[in-house]
């Protein structure tokens, strides 16, 4: 029994213990998370202002200027759900590393040539190609983890990639506080920066063991996407949809309207553009470091009681907050104090990371995850929009307010999906 325990302990995989081939991977799926999170934020930074210029200088409160800034978030959310399966097959059939090239190429590349959209609609086209690489960077990096580090890490992991996003995020809106002065659509020429990584992911990143055995063993014939609808596999499918259709329509309701919340408060709108700017980056920096925070904790807590048991209990307290933060109107003040457990509660979103992968065949892996997790993103899509819908001249309250209520199904529903604990 001792010499057992001590061969356990030899055995037990630490950082030291990690080839060169699995630092590579990490350290590529982690700057792709990072840039990932960049790219996510630069808009709903300057959204209300840049949407209004666009418009004819506009003032932000007109109602015109939310909806077409709801429009183009939403065909970036659609975007992203169309590149996350479009992606996610090629990952499956070239390989992840080639893969993530692709995709970090294609958000770097449309993110700065919105920096010369003319017209809204032009704003909405370079938002939606730029989000097909955001949307299949996402399951790539993650299966390219999954299939490379320690399965017993897998919580962790999926802390420290979904940390990696958060940067990402800190990083949009450290140049929005620095360019806040800056005309709005400078932010954009930001996002050209991650297409250096292609570079060395290129060079530097090899193809998973278990993708290139999965491809010998089929003989270079991989499954039909239909097979996600098939056997045991279509239950898997089916409810892990509806969990992050329900979840992230909440979620990004939050997200975009939040923001456009706080700019349009009466005491707010006396503001100058640069101090609503900054105000828009403190908000934003206070919910993604607590998300931080909130990474750490929901994989500790998946180690204690399960994946899908911490997802279900994550999601109906950041129901109570959601209702909590939005159920009476409240200065921007107030807000800022709700701020932080809002963003604790975004930490269970990283769970998914490592959870979604291995539920699926080796050679349907990046195409279930990113098909199943962005078929959400295109369900929010249209959420975005129709709560947008609640809206009254600028003040975005009751559509926070509403949002929230989804995440109690989400919540229930989460525990139909697989009962897995690693």
């Amino acid at each position: 029994m001792r010499a057992a325990r001590m061969n356990s302990a030899e055995t037990k995989p630490t950082l030291r213990s990690l080839s060169p081939q699995q630092w590579k991977s990490g350290i590529a799926a982690w700057l792709g998370w990072a840039f990932d999170g960049l790219e996510l934020h630069l808009y709903t930074l300057v959204a209300l202002p840049f949407v209004a210029q666009l418009l004819g200088n506009l003032p932000t409160t007109d109602p015109s200027v939310g909806k077409h800034a709801a429009i183009i978030q939403g065909s970036f959310l659609l975007g992203w759900a169309l590149g996350g399966a479009f992606f996610g097959r090629i990952g499956d059939k070239l390989g992840r590393a080639r893969a993530l090239s692709l995709t970090v190429l294609t958000y770097a590349v449309f993110t700065g040539l919105s920096f010369f959209a003319e017209q809204w609609w032009h704003l909405m086209i370079f938002r939606f190609l730029a989000a097909l690489g955001v949307g299949g960077e996402w399951a790539i990096g993650a299966s390219l983890l999954s299939e490379t580090w320690p399965k017993t890490w897998r919580p962790w992991i999926a802390a420290v990639l979904q940390c990696g996003v958060n940067i990402g995020i800190l990083f949009a809106v450290l140049a929005n506080h620095l360019m806040a002065s800056r005309p709005s659509r400078e932010l954009f020429l930001i996002g050209v920066l991650p297409a250096l990584l292609v570079f060395w992911i290129r060079r530097a990143v090899p193809e998973t063991d278990e993708w290139q055995a999965a491809q010998k063993n089929s003989d270079h014939k991989p499954p039909k996407l239909r097979e996600l609808f098939s056997g045991t596999v279509r239950r898997v499918t089916l409810w892990t949809m509806v969990v992050c259709g329900i979840s992230l329509t909440a979620h990004w309701a939050f997200m975009f309207w939040h923001v456009q919340h706080l700019r349009n408060l009466p005491e707010v709108l006396a503001m100058s553009a640069e101090a609503k700017n900054k105000l828009a980056s403190q908000a934003m920096y206070i919910v993604i470091g607590s998300s931080i925070a909130g990474n750490f904790f929901s994989g500790w807590l998946a180690r204690r009681i399960g994946y899908r048991a911490a997802i279900g209990s994550t999601f109906f307290v950041y129901f109570l907050v959601m209702i909590g933060a939005y159920c009476v109107a409240r200065d921007h003040h107030a807000l800022l104090r709700w701020f932080p457990l809002i963003g604790f509660c975004q930490g269970v979103f990283g769970l998914f990371t490592m959870y979604l992968p291995p539920l699926f065949p080796t050679l349907l892996r990046t195409t279930g995850a990113g098909f199943c997790y962005n078929i959400g993103r295109a369900v929010s899509a249209v959420g975005v929009v129709f709560f947008g819908l609640f809206s009254k001249v600028g003040d975005h309250r009751l559509a926070l307010f509403y949002a929230g209520f989804l995440f109690l199904p989400a919540a229930c529903a989460s525990f139909l999906m697989p009962k897995v604990k690693d």
